[in-house]
């Protein structure tokens, strides 16, 4: 056994001694308790700069929440109202709800956190906010400086923090109004929370709640010792039988797919210093070919063991997704592209070249992350089929970051939110150090198009031209227009559940290593 093996197992039982050592997890006798393992653990707990970012934050409530089946309703407000104009948000806020401390929520509270949010510059993005300024206890105005269609998807996942008790210590000793309350957290092990009894939408059943950070080998393996609860796990990992536990394949809207840089390359760096272009894949026929060369139904069965579906876009099934997207394989197809303009086999290697100019390129990924590298490594099989050579590469991400302007990258993105769309590929956010639009796609046409959506004072015409961004019959961000990404497979959140213990419906979730899991934590459930 080797020694990066033996300080795995060594670090595992380690982990599970101190869970083993908290009393109050003995769920043989009481049944209100649970430990969670998941693989990503936040940097902070302040939803001002991105706790809860997508999902619901457990500590805090919220003005508005997710249902199942992304329609919103009220949590803190109970009600709310929006100008004619698009710009002025109305909201009234519940008079029964308190922090953990004992303070009163109140309009004011809001306000502060909305601005404190905006002024945070996250990824909360509150850009187009003027001003949230509360007339009374329980009455805030919120003033856009333009209508934007995604506000309520925003605040939706923004928790309320109190003003009274916020500081430059609050993410990691969070007060707030939800159906959690933060106990403790140690770093790169563990956070606790216990529920919270004044919560206003009941006290949750589950009242104690150990969340432990964990890979994915050390996640399966506390799962087959029989020390966990729940544990997120893999499409790879998935397969696995347990004795006690069931495998539930949540639906995402996770995905997985190559970014690929649709500059060429002429010297130029990022903001980071990191080289922009690739010659390879700048030439919109290579994008489109491989596009059309991938099996994404046959990845999704082999490779990720039936936990998943085809990608076609970073919004499958979602109303604002359009269904014109979607493309059949077509290995001659894609043959026929590349042949049509000029690439040739010529030295007989099995590489198509074009002016001397051979169809070859790296795609890197995180390592560790066996998703992602088998998703890769299939895909680049399929594409040698059509003569081009992916070498898939497994690397850190301080060295994705200086890559990832002039190579592909097996990236993963997903939101049930469109917000999503906008930031994938607005221009402006071109080429920034932010992972959203690495592979430098710009249009004028597709801006205009996430302008509109942005601003539309209906869902109706928001979705309208969210599906024109992807697609209006002559260009767009989909596989057959400009194609800067290679969409592959939707991944099912494959998660191990102790028999027993429910957990609730579970929303549509996005893309997250385990964090998407424990928004509905109030709902979860011990069987009698």
């Amino acid at each position: 056994m080797n020694i990066k093996r033996i300080s795995t197992l060594v670090l595992i039982a380690a982990i599970l001694l101190m869970i083993t050592a908290c009393g109050n997890h003995d769920i043989a006798t009481t049944k209100d308790s649970v430990i969670i393992a998941i693989g990503s653990e936040p940097e902070t707990l302040d939803p001002t700069k991105g706790w809860g970012h997508g999902n619901s934050p457990i500590v805090q409530s919220t003005l508005v929440k997710y249902t199942a089946d992304l329609t919103f309703e009220n949590d803190l407000a109970t009600g709310y109202k929006l100008s004619d104009d698009g710009l002025t948000w109305t909201f009234t806020v519940r008079d029964d709800a308190v922090f953990t401390d004992g303070g009163k929520v109140t309009a004011a509270d809001v306000a502060f956190t909305l601005e404190t949010a905006k002024a945070a510059q996250g990824s909360v993005d509150l850009t187009y906010m003027e001003s949230a300024v509360a007339q009374d206890d329980t009455t805030v105005v919120v003033t856009l400086s333009k209508p934007t269609s995604i506000f309520l998807n925003t605040i939706a996942s923004v928790g309320i923090v109190p003003r009274h008790a916020y500081g430059e210590d609050y993410g990691m000793n969070p007060i707030g109004s939800g159906p959690y309350k933060f106990v403790e957290w140690k770093a790169q092990e563990q956070i606790v929370f216990t529920a919270n009894e004044d919560y206003y939408g009941g006290t949750p059943a589950i009242k104690n709640v150990t969340v432990v950070f964990m890979s994915e080998d050390a996640a399966l393996a506390a799962v087959q010792a029989g020390e966990v609860d729940v544990a997120y796990s893999t499409a790879t990992l998935g397969t696995a039988k347990v004795d006690g536990y069931h495998v539930e394949a949540i639906t995402s809207a996770d995905n997985r797919g190559f970014t690929l840089p649709v500059l060429p390359s002429e010297g130029k760096t990022a903001e980071n210093g990191a080289p922009i272009g690739n010659d390879v894949t700048c030439n919109l026929e290579i994008r489109q070919a491989i596009a059309y060369a991938i099996d994404r139904q046959q990845i999704a069965d082999a490779v990720l063991n039936g936990f998943g579906r085809p990608a076609y876009s970073e919004n499958d099934s979602m109303p604002w997704n359009n269904p014109e997207v979607v493309i059949e394989t077509d290995v001659e197809y894609a043959k026929k592209l590349l042949a049509d303009s000029g690439w040739v086999d010529v030295d007989g290697d099995g590489i198509v070249e074009k002016d001397g100019l051979k169809a070859e390129f790296s795609c890197v990924y995180p390592s560790g992350d066996s998703v992602r590298q088998a998703v890769a490594m299939a895909a680049a099989e399929q594409v040698k089929e059509i003569g081009i050579q992916i070498n898939v590469e497994g690397t850190s991400w301080d060295e994705i970051t200086q890559r990832m302007f002039s190579e592909a990258v097996m990236m993963g993105w997903g939101s049930a939110i469109p917000n999503e769309t906008y930031y994938l590929y607005r221009s402006e956010g071109a080429l920034l150090d932010d992972f959203y639009n690495p592979e430098g796609y710009r249009n004028d046409v597709t801006d205009g198009y996430l302008d509109a959506a942005m601003e539309a004072l209906t869902v109706e015409d928001a979705n309208a031209n969210w599906q024109k961004v992807q697609w209006d019959g002559t260009t767009g961000t989909a596989m057959q227009g400009e194609c800067p990404w290679v969409w592959i497979v939707n991944l099912d959140h494959v998660t191990y559940v102790r028999d027993g213990l429910s957990i609730g419906e579970q929303p549509v979730h996005g893309h997250g290593h385990g964090l998407p899991l424990i928004q509905n934590l109030h709902e979860w459930t011990w069987e009698e």
